[in-house]
């Protein structure tokens, strides 16, 4: 009897092994993904709006490098920052064209499958502290452009820094899980019918990733939807994020903000906000008045 029970245990822990395998096995860009890649004739002019609007530099330069620093600083993007969470400690790494310390021998596939999806080019996941699931709704033509700009970078021989998380969090297989409940190919609200508010939702919901600053988590660290962008608790744990837009923000308000870092009340951008101005603030006007539109919008919508 004993026997039959160690043997069921056996198979069960297989199954169930097998199982979950199959069921956090990272994912590959579709076939319609793939050729509108190979497809798309890259402009790296537009890359680098993309680049400005999706915060590369934000996270990947050198923690020496602040929002001050000239355009030429925030292209070196030798990598460096710590970013505190409740599961760890994450290092932002070398994501520069250098072809061991960066990413300089990658292909554009494998590019799109790490922005996209979050998989690297040894199949293994990121952590969501590359936001993925966010820039899983930018276009093949603006990934395409984004990685036609990445050639004209700066390469930078510093080596990536580890990451210091304990366990379970440091099993990145388990992390196939996390994307079940966090991946979703549909956008948060809906597109609106006004062309510059639906660009800006764009420029918002897929490449800018507002809302993982300032949009609440569960306690898996997954964005709660039904609180789109209605402020969150500051991860490090000094003070809170506030909602989009600021109560009392008009449009203009908000496109004046995003170009200077003034406020309204002529206070000054500051920590993380400072560095998104000084991205957002070299993509064209239009673009920004677009952000600005669409944030207008969502506030006035009966189910923001």
């Amino acid at each position: 009897m004993l026997a039959r029970l160690g043997t069921l245990a056996l198979v069960l822990a297989a199954v169930g092994g097998g199982a979950f395998w199959v069921l956090t096995r990272p994912a590959s860009l579709s076939a319609d993904t793939l050729a509108a890649l190979q497809s798309h004739s890259a402009d790296p002019q537009h890359g680098e709006q993309v680049f400005w609007t999706a915060g590369c530099a934000s996270c990947h330069t050198a923690p020496s490098v602040d929002a001050t620093a000239s355009t030429e600083a925030r292209m070196v993007l030798a990598g460096g920052r710590s970013f505190v969470t409740p599961f760890g400690t994450f290092r932002a790494p070398n994501i520069s064209p250098d072809p061991e310390a960066g990413i300089g021998t990658w292909t554009l596939e494998q590019f799109a499958t790490a922005v996209m999806l979050g998989v690297s080019p040894e199949g293994a996941h990121y952590y969501p502290a590359f936001p993925y699931t966010t820039y899983t709704h930018a276009t093949p033509g603006d990934i395409a452009d984004l990685w036609a700009y990445w050639q004209m970078l700066p390469a930078d021989p510093t080596p990536s820094a580890a990451h210091e998380v304990g366990f379970p969090f440091s099993m990145r297989r388990g992390l196939g899980l996390w994307k079940m409940l966090n991946f979703d190919p549909a956008f948060a609200t809906p597109v609106p019918e006004d062309p510059e508010a639906a660009r800006g939702h764009y420029l918002v919901e897929a490449l800018g990733h507002c809302a993982e600053c300032h949009t609440p988590r569960d306690a898996l660290g997954g964005l709660d939807r039904s609180q789109w962008l209605a402020g969150a608790p500051n991860p490090v744990g000094e003070g809170r994020i506030p909602a989009l837009p600021p109560q009392g923000w008009t449009a203009f308000d908000i496109a004046a903000y995003l170009e200077t870092g003034f406020t309204p009340e002529f206070d000054t951008a500051g920590g993380e906000m400072a560095d998104v101005v000084a991205n957002i603030s070299r993509i064209a006007a239009p673009d920004r008045a677009a952000i600005a539109a669409y944030l207008v919008a969502l506030r006035a919508s009966p189910n923001p």
